[in-house]
């Protein structure tokens, strides 16, 4: 396993709370002979700049700030150590913000694995030029901007045409995003060391409504109908991208960079995490007593 000469701690922007934790850490891991540094700024380019430079860096919130985190890290390999403080915390390794002194002391030791994730990248070209681009861990999702209209979608896969969608949106995923909002429209789980492009649409009428599960190097266009006439928007992991006219495309393929996460827990984590989240935990309740007649 890697020594860890420098690690970086991201508290979460919008969460003051975290920095307090995000404090602790540092101090921890420079008492431990650790050079460490914290920031609650994740989009400044001085950030970026310390993030290539470590071995590790440790992200405080929920899955929206692992989704960030990875984001940023995997351009340049750096592996993302989670802690919750968020609701699901289903990407995030340790479980709260009370609980990360001897988790990080296994990790120093040594004790853990680097999982991998691919990632996917999304283009919007308009008259043949790139207006917008990003890479995404969790989905790319197509969607309309008024409620109460659908929109039309032709699909196409490595240059030919599947389908045209009419739907509220459509989301090309990545195994990653299958327990997201893919799995919430209907789409298949799967297991994230899979490196498949999931294609789910969103309420889909007199359409295609099945999901496609694609391999990873499946290319998927996708084209605003000329016949739209209500706004449509691309979002990556959820922030908006860019906006999408009629006569649009955007182009999704794998991503060249992958995400790397710190894991703790044994290789099949996976499905008891996921089903522990899934299933409802509901206690199990003693008969009533029942009044003698």
């Amino acid at each position: 396993m890697a020594t860890f000469n420098r690690i970086g701690v991201l508290a979460h922007p919008l969460r003051p709370q975290t920095a307090p934790v995000a404090e602790q850490i540092a101090a921890y891991l420079r008492a431990h002979d650790v050079e460490a540094w914290y920031s609650a700024n994740w989009d400044d380019e001085q950030v970026r700049a310390r993030v290539q430079g470590s071995d590790m860096v440790i992200a405080i919130g929920g899955d929206g700030s692992m989704l960030r985190a990875a984001r940023v890290c995997s351009l340049y390999g750096v592996p993302v150590l989670g802690i919750n403080m968020g609701y699901l915390g289903f990407l995030t390794e340790i479980s709260g913000p009370d609980r990360w002194e001897q988790p990080l002391e296994t990790v120093l030791d040594g004790t853990y694995w680097i999982e991998e994730r691919m990632m996917v990248r999304a283009a919007l070209v308009r008259n043949g030029l790139t207006v917008a681009s990003g890479d995404a861990l969790n989905d790319v999702v197509i969607s309309r901007q008024v409620a109460t209209r659908m929109i039309l979608l032709e699909t196409y896969i490595d240059k030919d045409w599947a389908t045209t969608y009419n739907a509220d949106a459509l989301i090309i995923a990545t195994a990653t995003g299958s327990t997201a909002y893919a799995l919430a429209c209907g789409g298949p789980i799967l297991p994230p060391e899979l490196r498949n492009i999931l294609i789910v649409p969103v309420a889909p009428h007199l359409s295609m409504d099945r999901p496609i599960v694609l391999s990873e190097g499946a290319t998927v266009e996708v084209i605003a109908a000329q016949e739209n006439n209500t706004g449509i928007v691309l979002t990556l992991d959820g922030v908006l991208t860019g906006d999408v006219q009629p006569g649009d495309t955007v182009e999704v393929h794998a991503s060249p960079f992958v995400s790397r996460f710190v894991r703790l827990r044994e290789r099949n984590y996976f499905y008891r995490s996921l089903l522990d989240r899934l299933e409802p935990r509901i206690p199990v309740r003693a008969e009533p007593e029942r009044k003698q007649i």
